[in-house]
Order: structure tokens, then C-alpha cells, then sequence
């Protein structure tokens, strides 16, 4: 019977789910404490370059080598070794929170030597290494380059960046990283971002299916307790809660990019009335020729001349005025009224902060 109510409360909160259309799941919008990716690294040897590999000058490599060979019984002074088809590389991969032994990860192979390119080759067993210097998978496999580079000492070409790859699936996790989410019987959900009213309205969504569970602790985390009923079904409780869908409380804001002309804002920004008068002033400076030939039977010579035009176009000007705006649409409306370019408008937001028209926070990248 347990299982039956436990499964009764999942279908009550996907059928919150539709209760809201423009309202996100909380696993959308939160991670869970305790749940969290970790970085590892290595350092190995790509092989099998055709020529694209690290010079002699990059000594790091050809001593990898001469160990490498040392460890197959094959001892040979590093002076007399070639790295051109070998490469020495970094490797790099994230491993999650839940990651078992015999699972695969993603790695991405990027040299830090000399070499051309990365085309081609084989990342030889390389162990990857967490902060604690504990290793943590085994990484292996062929790398696969976005690009290429080809060439002569005359003229070359290059696509991308071919001393980065990516290997698949290339490790094998060999160590599982202990995670930890539900301590004292509850859980915490991080607010991506963080804001006091979205973390109460998310405490108060999960209370209407799970009474008295949610509490927010801060403007970034929502403290939730597992009811009783989920005992020994955590995974089952974690999944409903994150299905929940609530709507957050966006600040309004404004982001302008000087450098794309792009503009974003969302849709609580408000606009008090004002007037705005825009216009431009516009020389147009043009230079025509003018060829001038001399009279029949005469022994004059043809001379080009230039006459120059110069006009001054102005913009009919004026106030224009905007009518408080209570909604987004409203507010561009207005603005495109006055048939300004991206860059302009920012100009005419700028100077609406300015005069403490604009109810939002204006934020220039």
C-alpha cells in the first residue's frame, strides 16, 4: 500500500505539471547539494602523426618516450629518439556525481607541445587524476579532430584548431566518487539563481504536494525534509519534487551588448511616462568629375575637372511620447515607434535610466 500512495503523489505533481505552461521544473532551475561533477586530468602521449608530432625541442616529449619504452623492456638514451609522429597532451574529463566503475566518459586530448596536428592519432593509456592525486579512470582511444592544417613553407590553411580532440566514451571511471545528498533526512535545492521570492514560491509550490516539507533557508536554497512515506524510496521522492513546476521571480533587467547591437530584457521591466526626442543629422558629401574638352581645330587639351555636392540632410525631430508601459511588448513598441537602430535605442535606454524612467537594471557588456 505504500508503494501504491507513493506512486498516487508522483501522479499528483505531474499533473501540477500542467497546470502551468510557462512555469519550469525545479530540476531546471536547481541542482541538488551534495550532487556535483568533479575534474580530472592526465598527462599521455599521442602516437601515430605522420610527421605532425612535437620537434626535439619539446624535451618533455622525447623523455616521455624513453620511459614509456623503458616500462616495454626497450631502454634507449633519449638523444637517440624522434618524437616527430608523437605528441605530448593534456587530458582532460568531468565525472559525475553518480559515476560507477565501467562507465565511460567523454575526454578531450589538447597538446601542449609543438605538434601540427593531432589528426589521426591514438591516445595511449593515460590515467586520469583528481585534485586528491587519486586516479580515478583510465583514459584510451582514437582522437577525433574537428579540423585540419595543411600547407607549405609558402602557403598554408587551417580549419578550426587541430591540436585539440575529443575521444568518445575514450575512459573507463575506475574509482567511484562518493556522493552524498540527503543528510538529516532532507535535502537542499541550490537556486541557480539565487532571488528571496523565487525561493519562497518554490517552498511553497513543493508544501502543496508534500505538506510542511519545504522551507527556504536563504535566497539560494530551499531546504526540503523526505516525509516518512518515501522511506527507503528517496530516489522516488527526489524525482516528484524535481518534476514540480514553478514559476520564478525574475528581476527586471535590461542587458545591452555594445559590441552585437544586441539587446535583452525581460518581461517585468517597466517604463514610467516620458518624452524622447530623437534625430540625426546626416552630410552627404559627393564628388563628381567633370571633363571639359577644348573648342574644334583648336590646340587646347582635355582637362578633367571635379565639382563637389554637398548636402545636409536633418531628421524631422520633436518629442515623442511613451505612455507608461506595464508590459514588454509595450515598452519595444514604443521604442520602435520612434524608428531607432539597436544602437540607438541604446543610447535613448541609457538616458530613460538616467532620468529614472526606466524601472529596471541596466546592465552594459
Amino acid at each position: 500500500m505504500r508503494n501504491f500512495s507513493n506512486i498516487l503523489l508522483v501522479l499528483s505533481c505531474l499533473a501540477g505539471v500542467l497546470t502551468s505552461a510557462t512555469a519550469s521544473r525545479i530540476k531546471d532551475l536547481t541542482t541538488i547539494q551534495g550532487q556535483r561533477d568533479n575534474q580530472l586530468v592526465g598527462y599521455g602521449l599521442v602516437v601515430g602523426l605522420a610527421g605532425d608530432g612535437d620537434s626535439q625541442q619539446a624535451d618533455y616529449t622525447v623523455r616521455t618516450i624513453a620511459n614509456m619504452l623503458q616500462r616495454f623492456g626497450v631502454n634507449l638514451p633519449a638523444d637517440d629518439l624522434r618524437s616527430k609522429n608523437v605528441a605530448a597532451v593534456m587530458v582532460t574529463a568531468d565525472i559525475s556525481a553518480f559515476g560507477k566503475p565501467g562507465s565511460r566518459l567523454d575526454v578531450v586530448v589538447s597538446s601542449i607541445g609543438d605538434a601540427d596536428s593531432l589528426t589521426g592519432g591514438v591516445l595511449l593509456q593515460t590515467p586520469l587524476l583528481g585534485a586528491d592525486d587519486e586516479v580515478y579512470a583510465v583514459a584510451q582511444g582514437s582522437v577525433l579532430v574537428g579540423g585540419f592544417s595543411v600547407g607549405g613553407a609558402d602557403a598554408s590553411i587551417q580549419k578550426n584548431h587541430p591540436t585539440v580532440g575529443k575521444i568518445p566514451g575514450g575512459a573507463i571511471i575506475e574509482r567511484e566518487i562518493h556522493t552524498q545528498v540527503i543528510q538529516d533526512g532532507g535535502l537542499v535545492f541550490l537556486l541557480r539563481d539565487p532571488d528571496y521570492a523565487s525561493a519562497v514560491l518554490m517552498a511553497e509550490t513543493i508544501n502543496r504536494f508534500f505538506p510542511n516539507s519545504a522551507r527556504a533557508l536563504s535566497p539560494q536554497s530551499v531546504g526540503v525534509h523526505i516525509p516518512e512515506e518515501f522511506s527507503g524510496s528517496e530516489t522516488t521522492f527526489i524525482a516528484s519534487v524535481e518534476a514540480v513546476r514553478v514559476q520564478p521571480d525574475v528581476a527586471a533587467r535590461v542587458v545591452m551588448n555594445e559590441r552585437t547591437g544586441t539587446i535583452v530584457a525581460t518581461a517585468d521591466v517597466r517604463l514610467s511616462e516620458v518624452a524622447v526626442s530623437h534625430g540625426n543629422i546626416t552630410v552627404l558629401i559627393a564628388r563628381s568629375p567633370v571633363i571639359s574638352q577644348p573648342g574644334a581645330l583648336s590646340s587646347g587639351e582635355t582637362v578633367v575637372q571635379s565639382v563637389t555636392d554637398i548636402e545636409v540632410i536633418q531628421s524631422q525631430g520633436g518629442f515623442s511620447r511613451l505612455a507608461p508601459a506595464p508590459t514588454l511588448r509595450q515598452l519595444t513598441d514604443s521604442l520602435n515607434i520612434l524608428g531607432v537602430s539597436p544602437r540607438d535605442m541604446m543610447s535613448i535606454l541609457q538616458s530613460l535610466k538616467t532620468a529614472g524612467a526606466l524601472h529596471a537594471e541596466l546592465i552594459i557588456e
